[in-house]
């Protein structure tokens, strides 16, 4: 009989019939440590009370450990691994530009205009007198070209002067004022500009007499620049590469023309990347020893004869190392060298390799990022700055500034044609500058990026003992007469590695999944010993409890609808059935009189015969007797009717 039970109570899933038993087989048979305790002793309360506290305040501790994991993996922390690699490297490019820009054929008449035209304004607002300038001459050229000192012209700015009214005074009437008038510390110096309609007008002006000049000067030969045409060839590269670099090695091999490319600079003139990386089947160099015969060498001619002194101030000349297949940018990462000094310069190198995605903000190749590339190059920061401002530029002024590239379709700016883009340009500058155009929030780092830290070195060149045949060489081997007195006429350049190792940064996950699941691991054993197989059992008391919720309440509904149907079939009987179940119509319809009838009722209801009832004993009764008893009724009332029904007739 037990087996029999037994097996009655076996079957493919188990259930508990209350919330006790469940708990109490889980805490006799799970390997949770601990949990035994709360079943282990029911007699005594006070012990049980105890281990549910603590198993609660354990479980608690538990997950706000979990939390701070969870919470420091989802804040994507990195590490950054340091390598020292060995092997050899590829020599980066190297951009050297004369500093100056040249007196070009093709706006040379427009040049020497601009210089007269900044002179008188040297002599009007300074007092400032060139003996080589040309009175009658000045005078023609200012003549022909009046307009643009009557639409931008330089005037000083008193300190009460605001942005709301100003009391603008012309050089002119500043210098008929007051001899001096740029004496006093507290005066500023500018120009107005205006937007289209004459209107919204504001002061560029410069504390400083020399940045004004230069500013103004640099405002008048971008326009004179870009009323070049595109399409005439290449009027502005006429300077040659031995009239700039008279000698070039690397690895103590001559250069040759195919390992430098020429393009013009607005603001440095004449420039040579040695060293790019071009579709020619040039061979990129390579260093494979440390030293300044394993890097490049050159010689350069830093004199400043037919350049522009008044707008640039610096003597020279403009390098910038870059990696090969990056534009060069002489005014952001560049530096001078000076004349008549040797600069070496060591580099090392570094590759930075940072995590995108969920990690960081950086961009594998700029294609996620909303701004066109200008420049044709691959992706860096800086490329994606200047294009940003370019393209801003074009949107809000009509036309192009004239120091970046020019996009297609589109015309750099000119006053002759576009009368107020200063107005524009400037306004759009400040702006640019305090990141209100968003260029430095879209333009984010790239993930992979190579570093050259570079370090300098000078020394006096040539010596005083060796100058003599150094300048006779160099003046034989390139048609060029150096004198002693001429040393700031030549520069010497070298620049090499300084070992054959770089470094690496490479970043890395600190919390990847692994690394999460043993952390998790770890926590569940400190605190409760146990292992996965633990968490599926709770994963498993989980379920059971689900599914006994949902068990207990089918029960009690359906416990609830049978009580309804047993109160519905506990309802009295009528006394006379069998009225219902032969209803007849047409008998209803009839008409009898209603006191004929009480009578006959009255006189053939005879006293009950309980001897005819046929009842059952108690014994023998069972769910069917209620229905035999109802049987008999019936048969005996039916026979009495019949009896009345014979005398009702007689």
């Amino acid at each position: 009989m037990t087996e029999e039970k037994k097996k009655e109570k076996e079957g493919l899933i188990e259930f508990y019939s209350s919330y006790r038993e469940l708990f109490e087989f889980f805490c006799n048979n799970t390997t949770i440590h601990g949990t035994i305790r709360l079943a282990c002793s029911p007699n005594n309360r006070m012990k049980t009370a105890f281990w549910v506290v603590l198993f609660i305040a354990t479980f608690g501790l538990l997950y706000w450990q979990f939390a701070l994991l969870f919470g420091q993996y989802f804040s994507y922390p990195v590490s950054i691994n340091i390598n020292v690699n060995s092997d050899k490297l590829l020599f980066p490019a190297v951009t050297v530009c004369t500093l100056n820009p040249y007196r070009y054929t093709a706006v040379q008449e427009d040049l020497e205009a601009l210089d007269k035209l900044t002179e008188q304004t040297l002599y009007d607002l300074y007092q400032y007198n060139n003996t080589q300038m040309n009175k009658p001459h000045m005078a023609t050229r200012r003549r022909r070209h009046s307009t643009m000192l009557q639409a931008f012209p330089l005037e000083r700015l008193s300190p009460e002067e605001t942005t709301g009214s100003r009391v603008k005074r012309s050089i002119r009437a500043a210098v008929s004022e007051n001899e001096l008038p740029m004496r006093r510390k507290d005066w500023n110096i500018g120009f107005k500009l205006c937007n289209d309609s004459g209107e919204n007008c504001f002061y560029q002006k410069y504390s400083s007499g020399v940045d004004a000049i230069r500013e103004w000067y640099r405002f008048h030969y971008i326009n004179i620049l870009a009323r070049v045409p595109s399409s005439s060839g290449t009027p502005l590269n006429e300077e040659h590469f031995e009239s700039f670099i008279f000698s070039c090695r690397f690895n103590d091999n001559a250069c040759s023309e195919g390992n430098y490319t020429h393009f013009h600079h607005p603001l440095y003139g004449n420039c040579y990347t040695f060293n790019e990386n071009r579709t020619t089947k040039v061979e990129p160099w390579a260093s494979s020893m440390p030293g300044i015969k394993n890097g490049l060498s050159l010689v350069l001619k830093t004199e400043q004869k037919d350049y522009l002194p008044l707008l640039s101030t610096t003597a020279g000349a403009r390098v910038t190392v870059h990696e090969r297949d990056e534009p060069p940018f002489p005014d952001d990462g560049g530096f001078n060298i000076q004349p008549g000094v040797e600069t070496s310069i060591t580099m090392s190198k570094e590759i930075v390799d940072r995590l995108g995605g969920e990690y960081s903000d950086c961009t594998e190749d700029g294609s996620d990022i909303d701004v066109s590339n200008l420049f044709n190059s691959k992706y860096t920061q800086q490329v994606c700055v200047r294009s940003c401002f370019q393209t801003a530029m074009v949107k809000r002024c009509g036309c192009a500034y004239y120091f970046d590239p020019l996009p297609p379709g589109q015309e750099y700016c000119d006053y002759h044609k576009q009368p107020n883009w200063g107005h524009c340009y400037y306004k759009l500058e400040n702006e640019f500058a305090s990141d209100k155009l968003g260029c430095f929030t879209k333009c984010r780092k790239p993930c992979k990026l190579t570093e050259f830290h570079l370090s300098a070195g000078y020394s006096r060149w040539p010596a005083e003992s060796s100058k003599k045949w150094v300048f006779y060489m160099l003046s034989q081997q390139n048609n060029y007469n150096i004198t002693d007195s001429e040393r700031s006429g030549v520069s010497k350049l070298n620049i090499f590695f300084s070992e054959m190792t770089y470094k690496s940064t490479v970043e890395s996950p600190t919390l990847n999944m692994v690394v999460l699941l043993s952390l998790l691991g770890s926590q569940w054993s400190l605190w409760f010993g146990s292992s996965v197989l633990s968490v599926v059992e709770m994963g498993e008391l989980l379920f059971d409890l689900v599914a006994l919720t949902v068990i207990l309440y089918l029960k009690r509904r359906q416990k609830r609808k049978m009580e309804s149907v047993e109160e519905d079939a506990s309802d009295p009987t009528p006394a006379y059935p069998q009225w219902e179940g032969h209803h007849n119509p047409d008998f209803q319809h009839e008409e009898e009189p209603p006191s004929h009838q009480f009578r006959v009722v009255a006189d053939i209801t005879p006293p009950p015969a309980y001897d005819s009832l046929e009842l059952h004993t108690t014994e023998e009764c069972d769910v069917s007797c209620s229905c035999s008893h109802r049987s008999s009724l019936r048969s005996n009332l039916s026979s009495k009717s019949q009896a009345s029904t014979a005398t009702v007739n007689a």
